[in-house]
Protein backbone atom coordinates (compact mmCIF):
# COMPACT_ATOMS: atom_id res chain seq x y z
CA UNK A 1 0.00 0.00 0.00
CA UNK A 2 1.36 3.42 -0.95
CA UNK A 3 1.76 6.30 1.49
CA UNK A 4 0.61 9.89 1.06
CA UNK A 5 4.07 11.48 1.06
CA UNK A 6 4.57 14.35 -1.41
CA UNK A 7 8.11 15.09 -2.52
CA UNK A 8 9.75 16.64 -5.54
CA UNK A 9 8.35 19.39 -7.74
CA UNK A 10 5.10 17.77 -8.93
CA UNK A 11 1.96 16.32 -7.34
CA UNK A 12 1.84 12.59 -6.69
CA UNK A 13 -1.59 10.91 -6.72
CA UNK A 14 -1.33 7.66 -4.78
CA UNK A 15 -3.30 4.46 -4.63
CA UNK A 16 -4.33 4.75 -0.98
CA UNK A 17 -7.61 2.81 -0.81
CA UNK A 18 -7.78 0.59 -3.90
CA UNK A 19 -10.88 2.46 -5.03
CA UNK A 20 -12.86 0.30 -7.43
CA UNK A 21 -12.45 0.75 -11.16
CA UNK A 22 -16.24 0.89 -11.48
CA UNK A 23 -16.33 4.04 -9.34
CA UNK A 24 -13.50 5.66 -11.30
CA UNK A 25 -15.19 4.86 -14.59
CA UNK A 26 -18.55 6.18 -13.38
CA UNK A 27 -16.90 9.56 -12.68
CA UNK A 28 -15.22 9.55 -16.10
CA UNK A 29 -18.51 8.78 -17.86
CA UNK A 30 -20.03 11.78 -16.10
CA UNK A 31 -17.27 14.08 -17.34
CA UNK A 32 -17.13 12.62 -20.83
CA UNK A 33 -19.62 15.05 -22.37
CA UNK A 34 -17.41 18.06 -21.64
CA UNK A 35 -14.06 16.30 -21.94
CA UNK A 36 -14.23 13.42 -24.44
CA UNK A 37 -11.25 11.04 -24.35
CA UNK A 38 -9.15 9.15 -26.90
CA UNK A 39 -6.70 6.35 -26.15
CA UNK A 40 -3.58 5.75 -28.27
CA UNK A 41 -2.10 2.27 -28.65
CA UNK A 42 1.26 2.26 -30.49
CA UNK A 43 2.16 -1.29 -31.46
CA UNK A 44 4.21 -3.53 -33.71
CA UNK A 45 2.44 -6.21 -35.72
CA UNK A 46 4.46 -8.81 -33.79
CA UNK A 47 2.59 -7.77 -30.65
CA UNK A 48 -0.63 -9.09 -32.18
CA UNK A 49 1.06 -12.49 -31.98
CA UNK A 50 2.36 -12.00 -28.42
CA UNK A 51 0.84 -12.91 -25.05
CA UNK A 52 -0.13 -9.42 -23.83
CA UNK A 53 -2.22 -7.62 -26.44
CA UNK A 54 -5.17 -10.02 -26.55
CA UNK A 55 -5.80 -9.49 -22.85
CA UNK A 56 -5.41 -5.72 -23.29
CA UNK A 57 -8.14 -5.74 -25.95
CA UNK A 58 -10.37 -7.88 -23.72
CA UNK A 59 -9.93 -5.39 -20.86
CA UNK A 60 -10.48 -2.34 -23.08
CA UNK A 61 -13.69 -3.89 -24.40
CA UNK A 62 -15.17 -3.30 -20.93
CA UNK A 63 -14.30 0.43 -20.91
CA UNK A 64 -17.33 2.62 -21.52
CA UNK A 65 -16.00 6.18 -21.25
CA UNK A 66 -13.69 6.29 -24.31
CA UNK A 67 -14.79 8.16 -27.42
CA UNK A 68 -12.07 6.76 -29.65
CA UNK A 69 -9.16 4.32 -29.73
CA UNK A 70 -6.29 5.12 -32.09
CA UNK A 71 -4.01 2.20 -32.95
CA UNK A 72 -0.63 2.91 -34.51
CA UNK A 73 0.50 -0.22 -36.40
CA UNK A 74 4.14 -0.60 -37.40
CA UNK A 75 5.93 -3.27 -39.47
CA UNK A 76 2.86 -4.76 -41.12
CA UNK A 77 2.39 -5.73 -44.76
CA UNK A 78 -0.99 -5.67 -46.53
CA UNK A 79 -1.99 -9.15 -45.41
CA UNK A 80 -1.00 -8.41 -41.83
CA UNK A 81 -2.93 -5.13 -41.89
CA UNK A 82 -6.06 -7.02 -42.94
CA UNK A 83 -5.49 -9.40 -40.05
CA UNK A 84 -5.07 -6.44 -37.70
CA UNK A 85 -8.44 -5.04 -38.78
CA UNK A 86 -10.03 -8.36 -37.90
CA UNK A 87 -8.02 -8.63 -34.67
CA UNK A 88 -9.17 -5.26 -33.32
CA UNK A 89 -12.75 -5.62 -34.55
CA UNK A 90 -13.91 -6.91 -31.19
CA UNK A 91 -13.38 -3.45 -29.69
CA UNK A 92 -16.87 -1.96 -29.13
CA UNK A 93 -15.56 1.62 -29.20
CA UNK A 94 -15.02 3.68 -32.32
CA UNK A 95 -11.45 2.93 -33.39
CA UNK A 96 -9.06 3.58 -36.25
CA UNK A 97 -5.81 1.84 -37.23
CA UNK A 98 -2.95 3.90 -38.63
CA UNK A 99 -1.22 1.54 -41.05
CA UNK A 100 2.14 3.27 -40.99
CA UNK A 101 3.60 1.01 -43.68
CA UNK A 102 0.68 1.52 -46.08
CA UNK A 103 0.98 3.58 -49.24
CA UNK A 104 -1.47 6.28 -48.15
CA UNK A 105 0.42 7.18 -44.97
CA UNK A 106 3.72 6.81 -46.82
CA UNK A 107 2.44 9.48 -49.22
CA UNK A 108 1.73 11.72 -46.22
CA UNK A 109 5.29 11.08 -45.05
CA UNK A 110 6.68 12.02 -48.47
CA UNK A 111 4.70 15.25 -48.42
CA UNK A 112 6.06 16.10 -44.97
CA UNK A 113 9.56 15.29 -46.17
CA UNK A 114 9.29 17.92 -48.91
CA UNK A 115 8.89 20.50 -46.15
CA UNK A 116 11.62 18.98 -43.98
CA UNK A 117 9.01 17.90 -41.43
CA UNK A 118 8.97 14.10 -41.78
CA UNK A 119 10.34 12.01 -38.88
CA UNK A 120 13.82 10.75 -39.73
CA UNK A 121 13.88 7.62 -37.56
CA UNK A 122 11.55 4.65 -37.47
CA UNK A 123 10.29 3.51 -34.09
CA UNK A 124 7.85 4.15 -31.29
CA UNK A 125 8.40 7.91 -31.28
CA UNK A 126 7.40 8.22 -34.93
CA UNK A 127 4.40 5.96 -34.38
CA UNK A 128 3.21 8.02 -31.40
CA UNK A 129 3.76 11.28 -33.30
CA UNK A 130 1.49 10.22 -36.16
CA UNK A 131 -1.13 8.93 -33.73
CA UNK A 132 -1.14 12.30 -31.96
CA UNK A 133 -1.52 13.97 -35.35
CA UNK A 134 -4.52 11.78 -36.11
CA UNK A 135 -6.03 12.61 -32.70
CA UNK A 136 -5.82 16.30 -33.62
CA UNK A 137 -7.24 15.59 -37.08
CA UNK A 138 -10.13 13.57 -35.69
CA UNK A 139 -11.14 16.28 -33.26
CA UNK A 140 -13.07 13.78 -31.15
CA UNK A 141 -11.16 14.32 -27.91
CA UNK A 142 -10.28 17.00 -25.38
CA UNK A 143 -7.80 14.65 -23.69
CA UNK A 144 -5.65 11.77 -24.90
CA UNK A 145 -3.81 8.97 -23.08
CA UNK A 146 -1.23 6.48 -24.28
CA UNK A 147 0.08 3.15 -23.08
CA UNK A 148 2.21 0.33 -24.47
CA UNK A 149 0.81 -2.87 -25.98
CA UNK A 150 3.11 -5.39 -24.31
CA UNK A 151 1.86 -5.07 -20.72
CA UNK A 152 1.56 -8.60 -19.36
CA UNK A 153 -0.20 -7.53 -16.14
CA UNK A 154 -2.70 -5.19 -17.80
CA UNK A 155 -5.92 -4.14 -16.07
CA UNK A 156 -8.35 -1.58 -17.40
CA UNK A 157 -7.95 0.67 -14.35
CA UNK A 158 -4.68 1.79 -15.94
CA UNK A 159 -6.71 3.80 -18.48
CA UNK A 160 -9.11 5.18 -15.87
CA UNK A 161 -6.28 6.32 -13.60
CA UNK A 162 -4.36 7.95 -16.46
CA UNK A 163 -7.36 10.01 -17.58
CA UNK A 164 -8.77 10.89 -14.16
CA UNK A 165 -6.34 13.74 -13.27
CA UNK A 166 -6.55 15.56 -16.62
CA UNK A 167 -10.34 15.42 -17.07
CA UNK A 168 -11.48 15.98 -13.48
CA UNK A 169 -13.52 19.23 -13.59
CA UNK A 170 -11.76 20.87 -10.63
CA UNK A 171 -8.21 19.61 -11.12
CA UNK A 172 -5.82 21.88 -13.00
CA UNK A 173 -3.49 19.30 -14.54
CA UNK A 174 -2.64 19.34 -18.24
CA UNK A 175 -0.24 16.37 -18.15
CA UNK A 176 -0.16 13.18 -16.09
CA UNK A 177 2.51 10.48 -16.00
CA UNK A 178 1.85 6.94 -14.78
CA UNK A 179 4.16 5.16 -12.37
CA UNK A 180 4.32 1.67 -10.92
CA UNK A 181 6.55 -0.98 -9.39
CA UNK A 182 8.39 -3.09 -11.97
CA UNK A 183 8.80 -6.75 -11.01
CA UNK A 184 8.69 -10.15 -12.72
CA UNK A 185 9.46 -13.69 -11.63
CA UNK A 186 10.25 -12.57 -8.09
CA UNK A 187 12.89 -10.02 -9.12
CA UNK A 188 13.27 -6.25 -9.50
CA UNK A 189 13.07 -4.97 -13.07
CA UNK A 190 13.13 -1.45 -14.52
CA UNK A 191 16.90 -1.52 -14.97
CA UNK A 192 17.25 1.55 -17.19
CA UNK A 193 15.20 3.74 -14.88
CA UNK A 194 16.84 2.44 -11.68
CA UNK A 195 20.42 2.03 -12.85
CA UNK A 196 20.78 4.73 -15.51
CA UNK A 197 18.29 7.58 -15.25
CA UNK A 198 18.14 8.10 -11.49
CA UNK A 199 21.92 7.95 -10.83
CA UNK A 200 22.68 9.98 -13.99
CA UNK A 201 20.27 12.75 -12.93
CA UNK A 202 21.93 12.87 -9.52
CA UNK A 203 25.38 12.87 -11.10
CA UNK A 204 24.35 15.81 -13.29
CA UNK A 205 23.05 17.64 -10.23
CA UNK A 206 26.29 16.95 -8.41
CA UNK A 207 28.31 18.21 -11.36
CA UNK A 208 26.33 21.36 -12.19
CA UNK A 209 24.53 22.13 -8.93
CA UNK A 210 20.79 22.45 -8.32
CA UNK A 211 18.81 22.93 -11.53
CA UNK A 212 15.04 23.21 -11.95
CA UNK A 213 15.04 20.83 -14.92
CA UNK A 214 16.96 18.05 -13.19
CA UNK A 215 14.83 18.40 -10.05
CA UNK A 216 11.71 18.19 -12.22
CA UNK A 217 12.71 14.98 -14.01
CA UNK A 218 13.96 13.42 -10.77
CA UNK A 219 10.54 14.05 -9.19
CA UNK A 220 8.99 11.31 -11.35
CA UNK A 221 9.00 7.92 -9.71
CA UNK A 222 9.23 6.20 -13.08
CA UNK A 223 10.39 8.75 -15.68
CA UNK A 224 10.63 6.13 -18.44
CA UNK A 225 7.04 4.92 -18.06
CA UNK A 226 5.34 4.70 -21.45
CA UNK A 227 1.96 5.59 -19.94
CA UNK A 228 0.84 9.21 -19.83
CA UNK A 229 -2.10 11.49 -20.58
CA UNK A 230 -2.52 15.12 -21.59
CA UNK A 231 -5.03 17.64 -22.81
CA UNK A 232 -5.12 18.35 -26.53
CA UNK A 233 -3.54 21.80 -26.17
CA UNK A 234 -0.36 20.04 -25.05
CA UNK A 235 -0.51 17.63 -28.00
CA UNK A 236 -0.41 20.37 -30.62
CA UNK A 237 2.47 22.29 -29.09
CA UNK A 238 5.18 19.84 -28.02
CA UNK A 239 8.16 18.53 -29.97
CA UNK A 240 9.22 14.97 -29.17
CA UNK A 241 12.25 12.91 -30.17
CA UNK A 242 11.89 9.90 -32.44
CA UNK A 243 14.58 7.78 -30.75
CA UNK A 244 14.62 6.03 -27.36
CA UNK A 245 14.56 9.45 -25.69
CA UNK A 246 10.79 9.72 -26.27
CA UNK A 247 9.68 9.60 -22.63
CA UNK A 248 12.40 11.96 -21.39
CA UNK A 249 11.75 14.23 -24.38
CA UNK A 250 8.03 14.49 -23.60
CA UNK A 251 8.78 15.37 -19.96
CA UNK A 252 11.34 17.94 -21.11
CA UNK A 253 8.79 19.64 -23.37
CA UNK A 254 6.15 19.66 -20.64
CA UNK A 255 8.65 21.19 -18.20
CA UNK A 256 9.55 23.86 -20.77
CA UNK A 257 5.98 24.93 -21.44
CA UNK A 258 4.03 24.43 -18.20
CA UNK A 259 4.39 25.20 -14.52
CA UNK A 260 4.92 22.38 -12.04
CA UNK A 261 1.40 22.87 -10.69
CA UNK A 262 -0.06 21.75 -14.04
CA UNK A 263 1.80 18.39 -13.95
CA UNK A 264 1.23 15.26 -11.85
CA UNK A 265 2.03 11.57 -11.63
CA UNK A 266 -0.38 8.79 -10.69
CA UNK A 267 0.02 5.28 -9.32
CA UNK A 268 -1.59 3.10 -12.02
CA UNK A 269 -0.67 -0.46 -10.98
CA UNK A 270 0.44 -2.38 -7.89
CA UNK A 271 2.79 -4.43 -10.08
CA UNK A 272 3.65 -4.05 -13.72
CA UNK A 273 5.47 -6.26 -16.17
CA UNK A 274 6.06 -6.02 -19.90
CA UNK A 275 8.56 -7.08 -22.54
CA UNK A 276 12.14 -6.72 -21.34
CA UNK A 277 14.71 -5.38 -23.78
CA UNK A 278 17.88 -7.39 -24.32
CA UNK A 279 21.04 -5.88 -22.88
CA UNK A 280 22.87 -6.17 -26.25
CA UNK A 281 26.24 -5.43 -24.67
CA UNK A 282 28.11 -6.06 -27.93
CA UNK A 283 25.69 -4.11 -30.14
CA UNK A 284 25.63 -0.33 -29.61
CA UNK A 285 22.63 -0.09 -31.97
CA UNK A 286 20.42 -2.56 -30.09
CA UNK A 287 18.63 -3.24 -26.81
CA UNK A 288 19.51 -1.44 -23.61
CA UNK A 289 22.80 -0.39 -25.18
CA UNK A 290 21.19 1.96 -27.69
CA UNK A 291 18.33 2.88 -25.37
CA UNK A 292 20.66 4.14 -22.65
CA UNK A 293 22.79 6.08 -25.15
CA UNK A 294 19.73 7.83 -26.62
CA UNK A 295 18.35 8.66 -23.18
CA UNK A 296 21.68 10.11 -22.07
CA UNK A 297 21.84 12.28 -25.19
CA UNK A 298 18.28 13.45 -24.56
CA UNK A 299 19.31 14.72 -21.13
CA UNK A 300 22.50 16.33 -22.48
CA UNK A 301 20.49 18.07 -25.23
CA UNK A 302 18.10 19.60 -22.74
CA UNK A 303 20.88 20.83 -20.47
CA UNK A 304 22.70 22.37 -23.45
CA UNK A 305 19.48 24.18 -24.41
CA UNK A 306 19.42 25.52 -20.84
CA UNK A 307 22.92 26.96 -21.27
CA UNK A 308 25.16 24.22 -19.89
CA UNK A 309 28.49 23.96 -21.71
CA UNK A 310 29.88 20.43 -22.15
CA UNK A 311 33.54 19.57 -22.57
CA UNK A 312 35.44 16.26 -22.51
CA UNK A 313 36.48 17.00 -18.94
CA UNK A 314 32.88 17.64 -17.89
CA UNK A 315 31.78 14.32 -19.39
CA UNK A 316 34.56 12.51 -17.54
CA UNK A 317 33.33 14.05 -14.30
CA UNK A 318 29.72 13.07 -15.03
CA UNK A 319 30.76 9.50 -15.86
CA UNK A 320 32.81 9.08 -12.67
CA UNK A 321 30.09 10.58 -10.49
CA UNK A 322 27.40 8.45 -12.14
CA UNK A 323 29.39 5.26 -11.59
CA UNK A 324 29.78 5.82 -7.85
CA UNK A 325 26.15 6.85 -7.29
CA UNK A 326 24.82 3.90 -9.32
CA UNK A 327 26.88 1.36 -7.38
CA UNK A 328 25.64 2.82 -4.09
CA UNK A 329 22.05 2.51 -5.29
CA UNK A 330 22.56 -1.20 -5.99
CA UNK A 331 23.02 -1.70 -2.25
CA UNK A 332 19.70 0.01 -1.56
CA UNK A 333 17.85 -2.00 -4.20
CA UNK A 334 19.35 -5.22 -2.88
CA UNK A 335 18.31 -4.48 0.70
CA UNK A 336 14.81 -3.43 -0.38
CA UNK A 337 14.41 -6.62 -2.41
CA UNK A 338 15.62 -8.91 0.36
CA UNK A 339 13.22 -7.40 2.91
CA UNK A 340 10.33 -8.01 0.48
CA UNK A 341 11.31 -11.54 -0.43
CA UNK A 342 12.47 -10.52 -3.91
CA UNK A 343 15.80 -10.98 -5.61
CA UNK A 344 18.41 -8.66 -7.15
CA UNK A 345 21.39 -10.17 -8.94
CA UNK A 346 24.09 -7.79 -7.75
CA UNK A 347 26.68 -9.14 -10.18
CA UNK A 348 24.36 -8.61 -13.15
CA UNK A 349 23.32 -5.16 -11.93
CA UNK A 350 26.94 -4.06 -11.59
CA UNK A 351 27.71 -5.40 -15.06
CA UNK A 352 24.83 -3.35 -16.46
CA UNK A 353 26.17 -0.27 -14.67
CA UNK A 354 29.52 -0.88 -16.41
CA UNK A 355 27.66 -0.95 -19.74
CA UNK A 356 25.68 2.20 -18.93
CA UNK A 357 28.91 3.97 -17.97
CA UNK A 358 30.27 3.25 -21.44
CA UNK A 359 26.98 4.40 -22.98
CA UNK A 360 27.26 7.73 -21.14
CA UNK A 361 30.81 8.07 -22.49
CA UNK A 362 29.63 7.24 -26.02
CA UNK A 363 26.71 9.68 -25.76
CA UNK A 364 29.11 12.41 -24.66
CA UNK A 365 31.51 11.70 -27.53
CA UNK A 366 28.69 11.76 -30.09
CA UNK A 367 27.33 14.97 -28.61
CA UNK A 368 30.72 16.70 -28.83
CA UNK A 369 31.49 15.35 -32.31
CA UNK A 370 28.38 16.86 -33.89
CA UNK A 371 26.44 18.90 -31.32
CA UNK A 372 24.04 20.52 -33.81
CA UNK A 373 22.99 17.18 -35.31
CA UNK A 374 22.46 15.74 -31.85
CA UNK A 375 20.50 18.84 -30.83
CA UNK A 376 18.10 18.95 -33.78
CA UNK A 377 17.94 15.68 -35.73
CA UNK A 378 16.03 13.48 -33.23
CA UNK A 379 13.20 15.98 -32.72
CA UNK A 380 9.99 15.85 -34.71
CA UNK A 381 8.17 19.09 -35.39
CA UNK A 382 5.20 20.13 -33.30
CA UNK A 383 1.89 19.57 -35.07
CA UNK A 384 1.13 23.28 -34.87
CA UNK A 385 4.22 23.91 -37.01
CA UNK A 386 3.22 21.16 -39.46
CA UNK A 387 -0.24 22.69 -39.83
CA UNK A 388 1.22 26.13 -40.48
CA UNK A 389 3.35 24.67 -43.30
CA UNK A 390 0.62 22.41 -44.74
CA UNK A 391 -2.78 23.89 -43.77
CA UNK A 392 -4.78 20.87 -45.00
CA UNK A 393 -2.54 18.24 -43.37
CA UNK A 394 -5.21 17.04 -40.95
CA UNK A 395 -7.72 16.63 -43.77
CA UNK A 396 -5.15 14.58 -45.67
CA UNK A 397 -4.43 12.39 -42.64
CA UNK A 398 -8.12 11.78 -41.96
CA UNK A 399 -8.72 10.85 -45.58
CA UNK A 400 -5.77 8.44 -45.71
CA UNK A 401 -6.66 6.67 -42.47
CA UNK A 402 -10.37 6.47 -43.30
CA UNK A 403 -9.67 4.94 -46.72
CA UNK A 404 -7.23 2.43 -45.22
CA UNK A 405 -9.76 1.35 -42.63
CA UNK A 406 -12.59 0.94 -45.15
Amino acid sequence: MADFFQNGRIATLHNLTNRSVDELEADLRGWRAKKPMSLILPCLYSELEGPALSNIIDELSKVTFLDEIIIGLDRANAEQFEHAKSYFSRLPQHYRILWNDGERLKDIDKLLDKYGLAPQELGKGRNVWYCLGYALASGKARAVALHDCDILTYKREIVAKLFYPVVHPTFNYVFCKGYYFRAAEGAFKGRVSRLLVTPLLRALSKTFGTMDYIDFIDSFRYPLAGEFSMIMDVVSSIKIPSDWGLEIGVLSEVQRRYSDERVCQVDIADAYDHKHQKVSGDDPEGGLNKMSTDISKALFRKLAINGIVFTPEVFRTIKASYYRIALDLVDRYHNDAVMNGLSVDRHEEENIIELFTQCIRRAGEQFLTDPMENMERPFMASWSRVESAIPDIFTRIMKAVTEDNH
